[in-house]
């Protein structure tokens, strides 16, 4: 979840961060894609400016990275999440998109899984220049569009449909979630899959909760079902399938404040009495494979 008060527009354009980045001299000597992301140098001229580069880069939601000495430890231990969902996708071989990809670490991860072709899809200017900054010394294939969900199936009826589609973190900032998930299964190739990871409420019954201003501080939180909800929604976007993965409550083991944020996090949108502090449930969050 991120916290509402993000910076409007971030520190450094696009077009200054890829002066500064051209600027550099390096040569990348190794990089491992376990929980952090690191990359290691033969040759690097400025570790100060890779630094400089990064903290206007900030905040820093999903990671962590490592660029030889310096470390980025990011909002999310984004391991956490993705080392869960391993044993229930293929990506080897896969034409895959990460809808709402944020700075593109689930990619980067997903990359190294063999995965044929990554498309990202995110609209903002911060998150496409973070992933601009780690892929500069990467240099992956991966695609990074700044679009939505929205744009889902223009792309895909121009480009091809996915085999394998990631949508973490996104459904309950959708004003229409329905919507939402018939765009998500129009990107679809025949017998493909969706990975779908949203905020859930605790109830058996097919109510969901509408926050009247917030959720755990976040304004844009408009629609957070209970299981039986989700699946009516998921089945009204015609889906066939739909298998719970598993739950699980978002902890301060898994997002934290750290220095890479400048801000708010989790333990700033719970209340003393574990709930938020707008009284609603504490974070739960159900992970869900539909076809």
């Amino acid at each position: 979840m991120a916290n509402k008060n993000l910076p409007k527009k971030q520190n450094m354009n696009h077009d200054e961060l890829k002066l500064r980045l051209d600027a550099l001299d390096f040569e990348l000597k190794s990089a491992s894609f376990g929980d952090c992301v690191e990359l290691d140098f033969d040759r690097l001229s400025d570790e100060s400016e890779i630094k400089s580069i990064a903290k206007a880069l900030m905040p820093w939601r999903k990671g962590p990275f490592r660029l030889a000495e310096l470390f980025i430890d990011s909002e999310w231990r984004s391991f956490v999440k993705f080392n869960a969902l391993l044993p229930h996708f293929e990506a080897n071989g896969k034409r895959i998109a990460d809808v709402g990809c944020n700075n593109g670490y689930y990619m980067f991860r997903l990359n190294a899984l063999g995965a044929r072709q990554i498309v990202g899809f995110d609209p903002s200017e911060l998150f496409s220049s973070q992933f601009a900054f780690i892929n500069h010394f990467l240099k992956t294939s991966i695609i990074f569009e700044r679009l939505g969900v929205e744009d889902l199936p223009a792309y895909a009826a121009q480009n091809g449909a996915f085999e394998l589609i990631f949508c973490l973190g996104v459904l309950y900032h959708r004003s229409d979630p329905i919507s939402a998930l018939k765009q998500l299964k129009s990107a679809l190739a025949k017998n493909g899959e969706l990975i779908l990871d949203t905020l859930i409420i605790d109830r058996d019954d097919e109510l969901v909760l509408s926050p009247a201003k917030s959720y755990a501080k976040m304004s844009n939180a408009y629609f957070i079902p209970s299981l039986r909800a989700l699946e009516g929604w998921a089945a009204r976007a015609k889906f066939s399938s739909f298998e719970l993965l598993f739950t699980s409550d978002t902890d301060l083991n898994e997002q934290r404040k750290t220095e890479w944020i400048g801000g708010q996090s989790l333990n700033d949108f719970l209340g003393s009495d574990g709930l938020t502090i707008e009284g609603y449930p504490a974070p739960k969050r159900a992970y869900i494979k539909l076809k």
